[in-house]
């Protein structure tokens, strides 16, 4: 549907999901916070009105209090005190340091991340590391839970991961409840499954971890990739 055919309130709405969120002019972010306008303005001419008031500067709108915002007609304390979060959200989000990217630099990095999830469980599991060009951990996910000595690995769902965070390495993992280091016949078959899928699609199987209670076998240090 064509967003000039839509009511007006639910165009800010509408726009955000055709076009991003880049696209929304202020005054329609801060119409999607509130919802909804008054009797007499739509949610954007409500939001136009209250930026126009503090000179279009979101810092002098955080300045306002709940007392100040519901002097605006259509503007109730719910409205008030959601405009006040998400300020707040905002002022926290821009205190906070990015978080850093695991690096990945060998297969004891690699290990490090994953034993946590795989090193003391009684049935096999299969996860991935996904990483960007520089070798960090984007994500980090579960893909199958298999039976008491098999994990099933779905190649779709594994680069449709992998496309989705745009990785362009992954490092494939699955536990061997049995302390068995030893990689199998369907282990070395999926490794190089994933391998040539990966190479079709530009995305570089970096290692296969094959993981026990307190120790892994790494098929890259193993010259096995």
């Amino acid at each position: 549907m064509s967003i000039k055919f839509l009511a007006e309130d639910d165009r800010p709405r509408e726009k955000f999901l055709l076009k991003g969120k880049n696209s929304l002019s202020d005054s329609e972010l801060l119409a999607i916070i509130m919802g909804s306008g008054s009797r007499d303005e739509t949610a954007v001419e409500l939001a136009r009105k209250i930026l126009t008031s503090v000179d279009n500067n979101w810092h002098q709108l955080s300045l306002l209090t709940i007392k100040d915002l519901v002097k605006f007609k259509g503007v109730g304390e719910v409205k008030a005190i959601s405009i006040a979060t998400a300020l707040e959200i905002g002022k926290r989000r821009a205190n906070q340091e990015i978080p850093e990217k695991p690096l990945i630099s060998c297969s004891k990095d690699a290990y490090n991340i994953l034993k946590m999830h795989l090193s003391d469980l009684r049935t096999e599991e299969f996860w991935a590391l996904f990483l960007n060009q520089s070798n960090k951990v984007i994500h980090i996910a579960q893909l199958t839970q298999g039976g008491i000595n098999q994990s099933i690995v779905d190649i779709r769902i594994l680069f449709k991961t992998a496309l989705e965070h745009f990785s362009t390495g992954i490092i494939i993992s699955h536990n061997h409840p049995s302390g068995n280091l030893k990689p199998s016949a369907e282990d070395i078959s999926v490794t190089k499954t994933v391998k040539e899928a990966g190479n079709v699609m530009n995305i570089q199987l970096l290692d296969h971890l094959i993981i026990t209670q307190n120790a892994y076998t790494s098929f890259s240090d193993e010259g096995l990739l």
